[in-house]
């Protein structure tokens, strides 16, 4: 498959080019800065800047299969962003697997009591605009990941998701390693099993 990837140069987005190469994709990195994308097997990999706040020179899309979104919010992107992306994303008609964050929206208490505190602490002034811009995909037709707390750790042997209606509301904040959700949307990437639903991707 050819897969383009937003925010490859992100620690996610990163880990999301790599695990797509090692498996066989040719990736079309979508990156604001291209020099900061660094692979170790440039021929699979092209690297194209795509600037989301300037809508008018982001890159054609028409060549890839599928495009995974793994933008957020920081280091340099300003209010909007999210939802500029996935407006983007949407307009493109190319198939999309985005990347969202559970606490928000329409699963802001589905992660527990403790974890929608910690949400709305930490991640407040953003929840707004990352429940936006998941609509925006899912009436695009995209599949949402409402992935939990993202930290480093080895892939899960166990991984799956289950939609959101699904999910039982732990006790305990819920926590996933980045190499885990990585694996989770190539996955829904190679098999597009869950388009227009939120799913949660857990260990």
């Amino acid at each position: 498959m050819r897969i383009a990837i937003l925010g490859a140069s992100g620690r996610t987005g990163g880990t999301l080019v790599e695990q797509a190469v090692e498996r066989g994709h040719e990736v079309v990195a979508l990156v604001r800065t291209p020099g900061k994308v660094a692979v170790a097997a440039p021929r699979q990999v092209e690297t194209r800047r795509a600037d989301v706040s300037s809508p008018g020179t982001f890159p054609d899309l028409d060549d890839v299969d599928v495009v995974i979104s793994a933008i957020g919010i920081g280091k340099g992107e300003g209010p909007g962003a999210l939802v500029a992306g996935a407006r983007l994303l949407a307009e493109s008609k190319v198939r999309t697997v985005w990347l969202g964050a559970l606490g928000s929206g329409v699963s802001s208490r589905s992660g527990g009591l403790i974890y929608a505190l910690v949400m709305r602490m930490f991640v407040g002034s953003e929840l707004a605009e990352k429940a936006e811009a998941d609509q925006i995909a899912l009436n695009a037709g995209a599949t949402v990941f409402h992935a939990p707390d993202i930290t480093d750790g080895p892939l899960s042997p166990t991984r799956h998701v289950v939609p959101l209606a699904g999910l039982r509301r732990p006790l305990l904040p819920p926590r996933i390693s980045r190499t885990t959700v990585a694996a989770l949307l190539l996955d829904e990437a190679e098999t597009g099993g869950h388009a227009t639903e939120i799913v949660v991707p857990l260990s």
